[in-house]
């Protein structure tokens, strides 16, 4: 089979930056991402690059160069399937919010919808690969579906399991560290595998290009997630006893940093992780764990978002502490709304959960972040806060920029390390506010003094 044509189901935070790089690189082939959501097909359609849906460094001027040249946007989800030779299925996989594995288990209904699509309308062979992030065997599943259909159509399964990091995406898919190809042993399989290994050739050298069996791909994904995210509750979990000791959390993990067997990436003390994957590809991992009768498995893993949520709740009491135990009618100033920099994503993000139990304390909270919108920020709080009573303050807004937001606060809660913080004249900041004034970061309260070397305030901020 000689590749022409790729659709890509799902227009999301992976499929679309995803997409958008292999038409890049692969200018021969003609690349259609489809989804049903209208407006937002229509964002990634509109004139204006700096209205993407989704804000990554770098993402607008490589839309910009091959959009409408092979790379297309569509709601025409059935005709691109029709005509594809390879189908990347990116589509959402959220935790079940209902029946067994509530609040655990991964959320396939999309998965199988995408299947049952391309089953009923293929009429010629297809490579279908798993861009999703997926339980391990999901693939079984997805085989399953399209054997069945009764018309002839041979189909092959792969996985090729997304690692990419928000904010750096288009790097990492321009330079990934490995890009991962799982597929059967047979020469189906073999071929199907030659076929995608040869689109990531164009620019990603060979050696670079790992393939194994179809499970091993589906259980590496969840894997490199949750080691990522145990990291993080690591060292957030010794940010506490070096708060009760004396101990300097960031001098600590310096030096264990500098110890080659563990390196220095995501040894940051925060106010914990955040964003679409640790959490649910976790709690995935228990889930999977559990149903194969591994409770003490299980039950390691889940510690990781034990010690997460506790972070969270912890970093909100210390600031209702720091304010006298009370933080009714205050003002309390957020800088950052999204999970990390360099994205508007904010999905699990900590500043959700730190704001949702300071407006249960009646605090006054005002917001900025460089791009995440005011309706995005009201529709995390309003997930979140949908099971409170009434005496949650609901006073929350956006404010057009960090000076606005921080005048006359009492606190100022900095959760998102975007660099331009580093930038404001943080004298001014300071001066405009209630007096005494407060400023955390991710780990704790910072003094006058610290102020004065304001640098310091960004040392403990999220992974």
């Amino acid at each position: 089979m000689n590749i022409k044509k790729i659709c890509c189901i799902g227009a999301g935070y992976v499929g679309g930056p995803t997409m958008a790089v292999i038409a890049q690189k692969c200018p021969s082939i003609q690349v259609t991402v489809v989804d049903l959501n209208e407006a937002r097909i229509a964002a990634w359609n509109d004139t204006d690059l700096n209205k993407l849906p989704i804000y990554e460094p770098g993402l607008a001027e490589i839309v910009g160069e091959v959009r409408n040249r092979n790379l297309f946007f569509s709601t025409e989800v059935e005709k691109a399937i029709e005509e594809a030779d390879m189908i990347f299925i990116s589509v959402n996989t959220p935790t079940k919010t209902y029946g067994l594995g509530k609040g655990m288990a991964a959320d396939l209904k999309y998965i199988e919808l995408c299947a049952r699509t391309i089953a009923r309308v293929a009429k010629t062979d297809k490579i279908v690969i798993e861009k999703s992030t997926l339980p391990v065997r999901t693939a079984a599943a997805i085989k399953s579906i399209l054997d069945h259909t009764g018309n002839g159509v041979q189909f092959q399964i792969l996985s090729n399991p997304e690692f990419l990091a928000e904010g750096t995406a288009v790097k990492d898919l321009l330079a990934p560290d490995r890009v991962l190809i799982g597929g059967d042993d047979s020469i189906e399989g073999q071929i199907a595998i030659a076929e995608l290994a040869f689109i990531y050739s164009n620019w990603v050298p060979q050696e670079r290009i790992l393939t194994t069996n179809v499970w091993s791909s589906e259980l590496s994904k969840l894997t490199a997630n949750a080691f990522l995210a145990q990291r993080v509750s690591s060292i957030n979990a010794m940010s506490e006893l070096c708060e009760k000791t004396g101990a300097d959390v960031n001098e600590v993990a310096s030096a264990i940093g500098m110890d080659s067997r563990i390196g220095h990436k995501f040894l940051k003390a925060s106010v914990g992780f955040g964003g679409s994957c640790f959490q649910k590809d976790i709690m995935n991992l228990v889930y999977i764990a559990q149903s194969y009768g591994l409770q003490e498995v299980a039950d390691y893993w889940e510690q990781v978002i034990i010690m997460n949520d506790h972070q969270k709740r912890r970093f909100g009491r210390n600031i209702v502490k720091t304010l006298y135990n009370t933080v009714a009618d205050k003002k309390i100033a957020f800088l950052g709304w999204a999970f990390k920099k360099d994205t508007n994503d904010t999905r699990e993000s900590a500043a959700i959960y730190v704001a949702a139990d300071l407006l249960c304390e009646q605090a006054n909270i005002a917001v900025f972040d460089p791009k995440v919108t005011e309706m995005q920020m009201k529709s995390d709080l309003d997930l979140v806060l949908a099971g409170c009573d009434e005496t949650c303050s609901r006073d929350v807004s956006m404010q057009e920029d960090a000076y606005n937001t921080c005048k006359d606060a009492h606190a100022i809660a900095v959760l998102t390390e975007w660099d331009e913080f580093k930038t404001y004249d943080w004298q001014r900041i300071y001066d405009n506010m209630m007096k005494p004034a407060f400023i955390f970061d991710g780990r704790n309260v910072l003094d006058r003094k610290e102020l004065e070397t304001i640098g310091f305030i960004y040392k403990g901020i999220g992974s």
